[in-house]
């Protein structure tokens, strides 16, 4: 009897514990805060200059060779940013950009990075994807707004900007502008190579990423810039089937294509990755946890007992943040015979790869290749690169990120995470150590969910926000990297 009541005892003080640690828990500003559109000329003009870059199509493609539409849209960046184009070092590498703004060197370099091409733009969209149409509430319309002439526009502006009022930067500060970041081609890693051989070493890099957003996850209220400190590793996969073939009047048991359904569903229905909670994470939802509903406040507040349940379930409760927690496979083409009627003597499928740190490119597809012998399926890696090196929030380029966006953002909160998606970036971890993946402009859901969809549009009342970031950035890179 005396035990029953100790563990009742230890209980409710376990409860009080975990109760107390969730009212301690007080909502920061960022749950209230309300950010405006600018409006007026400087709002305008940007959004008409904008407008300008996004009528110049420049969707690219690995079965394109042809560059010269990338060439055009130079020119009309010569028009837009004359002060770059008169007082930068210019190189191009087959239609990728990289401009050198040569400071006073007291410090190591910086480079402000955004892709100049876009994605195909298929569909009925509200205004044609090439229009630049801007909107009676001010929204600029386009493929590439937001995925990234509109971070693109930003970065050219403030230098041109700064060079107007007479700014001579700490240190070098270059503008780098590949053409074919949307397929992982070779505008960056030419780009680097040259940095490499000119023996360019830089203090941090800050390339397109986390944007500015309300409810970054489901249930955390508020708005939050995501700054991306973590790249997955990236890696496409062939999966190949083979039989006897025939025809499909009589068909056989476990014919190719079966046997690649039923690998596809075991790992749809038993993720076979490991799940587990980095650093970043943790401090990603340590973060937000102050601004969430009071039931995922109670248990993100006290995950010191509830991370085990965590690991478990969350890939099912958001698929945003399983994806941040472990590799992830993604079933993207098939084949099977090129008859109606016949069975495929060979069938294949692919699958598209990101790579966690705590299980990288080996394990994981050491991994999969066991389930699919089980089905007799064989595995073949058709591209494979690394996950990217880890940027420590606590590190001084993360800290200047999050005292600058603090400043041109009043109130937001600011949390690293793990970018899921691939970046330019992670072409240049020889020759930095600190890549930073954030894109300093305010975007609502539709906007977000428009990235490589439907009608994507910027507020050009952003604009003047970011402009105003990259110029203090610039203005402050000197609290990163000595010579």
């Amino acid at each position: 009897m005396i035990i029953f009541w100790i563990i009742l005892l230890m209980l409710a003080i376990l409860v009080l514990i975990i109760i107390g640690r969730t009212l301690l828990l007080k909502p920061t500003e960022a749950r209230n805060v309300k950010l405006e559109l600018e409006k007026g000329e400087r709002a305008e003009n940007y959004g008409r200059r904008l407008a300008k870059m996004i009528q110049q199509e420049t969707i690219s493609s690995r079965y394109e060779p042809n560059r010269d539409k990338f060439f055009k849209f130079h020119e009309t960046l010569e028009e837009l940013f004359p002060n770059v184009h008169a007082s930068c070092e210019k190189h191009v590498f087959d239609g990728s950009l990289l401009f050198k703004w040569s400071g006073k060197g007291k410090h190591e370099p910086i480079l402000l990075m955004s892709h100049q091409d876009v994605v195909e733009a298929g569909g009925i969209w509200t205004h044609e994807p090439f229009s630049g149409d801007i909107d009676e509430q001010g929204r600029v319309w386009g493929r590439g707004t937001v995925d990234t002439k509109g971070s693109l526009f930003c970065i050219f502006t403030a230098i041109e900007e700064l060079i107007a009022e007479g700014y001579r930067p700490e240190c070098d500060v270059y503008i780098a502008s590949s053409c074919t970041e949307e397929w992982s081609g070779d505008g960056a890693p030419l780009t680097v190579e040259y940095l490499k051989k000119q023996g360019v070493h830089f203090a941090f890099l800050i390339d397109e990423g986390g944007m500015i957003i309300e409810e970054p996850v489901a249930g955390v209220k508020g708005i939050y810039g995501m700054v991306g400190v973590v790249e997955k590793g990236y890696g496409d996969v062939k999966f190949i089937a083979k039989g006897q073939g025939g025809h499909a009047s009589a068909p056989k048991k476990n014919t190719p294509l079966v046997r690649l359904a039923k690998f596809m569903v075991e790992i749809e229905k038993h993720n076979p990755f490991k799940v587990q909670f980095t650093p970043t994470v943790r401090e990603m939802f340590r973060r937000m946890a102050p601004n969430m509903d009071f039931g995922m406040k109670l248990i993100f507040a006290n995950m010191w007992l509830f991370e085990p349940l965590l690991v478990k379930l969350l890939p099912s409760i958001s698929s945003a943040a399983g994806t941040m927690i472990r590799t992830t496979l993604a079933f993207t083409m098939a084949k099977g015979a090129d008859g109606l009627n016949v069975l495929p003597q060979e069938a294949y499928i692919t699958g598209n790869m990101r790579f966690i740190h705590h299980q990288d490119n080996e394990e994981s597809i050491k991994l999969v290749t066991e389930l699919a012998k089980k089905y007799d399926i064989e595995t073949e890696v058709i591209f494979q690169d690394s996950p990217c090196p880890i940027v420590d929030y606590q590190s001084k380029t993360f800290k200047l990120i999050e005292e600058v966006a603090a400043e041109v953002y009043p109130g937001i909160g600011i949390s690293p995470y793990v970018m899921t998606g691939g970046t330019d970036a992670k072409y240049y971890k020889e020759i930095c150590e600190n890549c930073i993946r954030f894109t300093p402009l305010y975007i609502d859901a539709q906007q977000y969910a428009s990235v490589h969809g439907l009608n994507e549009n910027i507020y050009q009342g952003v604009l003047p926000k970011g402009v105003d970031f990259y110029k203090m950035i610039i203005r402050k890179s000197k609290k990163c990297g000595y010579k």
